[in-house]
């Protein structure tokens, strides 16, 4: 009896074990089904990364105003402040801004971009899509460099991918080395017959021919870039590009459109000058940025038809009613650089509590408007850079047939802001201001002050352009403790935070570069 219970007992046991056996099996085989949510995407969804991309290149919103308007913007004396805080003005150090645009380009368009490229590379159905994801990382690390000089590269965005979390620096010259191949490749590769981004490209709607110039034209963008320190590649890579075709049109520019609705939408840079320039009821011109004393008259002087869509008084900027008297070029006034509220007094010793409301800030209505979209590549640049290739001899020798097209290509833009410049204005300008081809620095210097005049609002390019070029030619400021010695930065400097959270990389990047500071020139700047 006792054995039979026994007996019954393991019999008991084992079946127990065996139910639970088939019921843990049960469960573990359709667990993970029984979890996964059907609605959710596992997946990345590429045309979605893509177009996110794309919008955070364009802006985040504190990076672009910090780098882009308050360094740039101020250094190459587009924009100008009586406010200390606007940094490049002075030449002073903020850390928490000139680290932003190195932070945040990270964070958003390395990771996401390197991201997308990973995805598409060994697809041949893909190979479209991973070739614009190779021209626009070309643009996201170009913009790079040219702020920071040496930056991780070749290690960067490889956190998630390669469990990378040290990135080194690479060389500049070996960054520009490899973007030029990257473009030279990408644009080549592409095929209108395989699939593209499509609506999701926001820049060219997957029109792949456009892409295939943009790439040339970025290319021709950054091969004179070398000028100064390879003249040689330089002439190889320019003549590549005019060869393989660059931008006809303003049809071809490269762009991002937006919507003046919310942060996603909008025009970030305009948005901040929105809040920085003006409150009506409130600040009534007394803002924290102005036009640049430089830029207006260069504009006014020379009756550019522009003008109108660039500056205007607060009151234009706070009731467009009032935009009519408030934008004629006769009442433009530009602040000047290097100031603040009480050291324009020793230059203006007439300044008042209202005075600076007699000063011009950028048109909100027009070319600053929230709603306006972000340039990223104009064809008058590309124009520009074609004439100075024939002034080089590495073009067509009709430099100033291009620089026609150039100045007639950056007015006539003027539509993609809701203003319209006539024939006969154009026309009237490049009468009164011809193009003179009598030596080699007249003719630089009227092709790069047009190049610094169209890529307002693009200040990181026109700054790029000065530092090759040295046009315009800009008189330094010397304010008081400014980080410089009174000469015009040549660089931001990087985020304190890398000294720590990468300090073995950063140390190396600082020996092989030079000082942390904002004159040592980077590898294509050099004297």
């Amino acid at each position: 009896m006792i054995r039979y219970i026994k007996q019954k007992r393991g019999l008991m046991l084992t079946g127990m074990l065996t139910a639970a056996s088939l019921l843990a099996t049960s469960c573990d085989s359709g667990f993970e089904e029984m979890n996964k949510n059907p609605n959710a995407l596992t997946d990345p969804v590429l045309e979605n990364l893509f177009t996110y991309n794309i919008v955070k290149t364009a802006g985040t919103g504190y990076e672009n105003h910090r780098a882009n308007l308050i360094y740039c913007g101020a250094m190459i004396q587009h924009f100008a402040s009586l406010n200390t805080y606007w940094s490049g003005d002075k030449y002073l150090s903020n850390v928490e801004y000139y680290s932003a645009y190195f932070d945040t380009g990270y964070q958003n368009q390395v990771k996401e971009i390197e991201q997308i490229v990973s995805l598409t590379k060994d697809n041949t159905a893909l190979s479209n899509k991973y070739n614009i994801a190779r021209i626009w990382r070309a643009y996201i690390y170009s913009r790079m460099t040219d702020l920071y000089g040496d930056i991780p590269y070749s290690e960067a965005g490889k956190g998630y991918l390669s469990n990378v979390y040290s990135p080194k620096y690479d060389k500049q010259a070996d960054i520009y080395a490899d973007l030029l191949k990257e473009l030279e490749a990408a644009g080549g590769a592409l095929d209108a017959s395989k699939a593209t981004y499509g609506a999701a490209d926001p820049v060219y709607g997957g029109d792949v021919a456009k892409w295939k110039r943009f790439a040339n034209s970025l290319m021709l963008r950054l091969g004179m870039r070398l000028t100064k320190v390879d003249a040689a590649s330089a002439q190889t890579w320019v003549k590549k590009a005019i060869a393989a075709g660059v931008m006809q049109s303003n049809d071809d520019l490269a762009k991002i459109n937006h919507q003046n609705t919310n942060d996603n939408n909008r025009n970030l840079d305009g948005n901040t000058l929105r809040t920085q320039e003006y409150d009506a009821a409130n600040l009534k011109g007394k803002a924290n940025s102005k036009l640049s004393s430089t830029f207006v008259s260069f504009l006014k002087n020379n009756d550019d038809p522009r003008l109108p869509y660039i500056a205007t008084l607060w009151q234009g900027n706070a009731d467009a009613t009032q935009l009519a008297t408030s934008s004629l070029p006769a009442v433009q006034k530009g602040l000047p650089n290097g100031y603040d509220v009480t050291t324009i007094k020793t230059l203006i010793p007439t300044w008042g509590d209202n005075s600076l409301a007699e000063y011009s800030e950028a048109n909100l209505n027009y070319i600053a408007s929230p709603a306006a979209p972000t340039v990223f590549q104009t064809y008058a640049e590309v124009e520009y850079l074609l004439a100075e290739a024939a002034v080089r001899g590495w073009g067509d020798g009709q430099a100033a047939t291009h620089y026609n097209k150039g100045v007639t290509a950056a007015m006539k833009m003027f539509s993609l802001y809701g203003a319209t410049i006539s024939d006969a204005a154009v026309t009237a300008y490049l009468t009164a201001h011809p193009y003179t081809a009598t030596t080699t620095d007249t003719q630089m210097q009227q092709i790069h002050t047009q190049y610094w005049a169209v890529n307002f609002l693009n200040s990181y390019e026109a700054y790029a352009n000065w530092r090759r070029t040295g046009y315009p030619v800009l008189t330094p400021t010397n304010y008081v403790g400014n980080e410089t010695g009174g000469v015009i930065p040549r660089r931001l400097k990087y985020p304190q935070s890398e000294a720590s959270k990468n300090a073995t990389q950063y140390n190396a990047a600082i020996a092989q570069q030079g000082a942390d500071l904002f004159t040592t020139r980077m590898w294509w700047d050099k004297q």
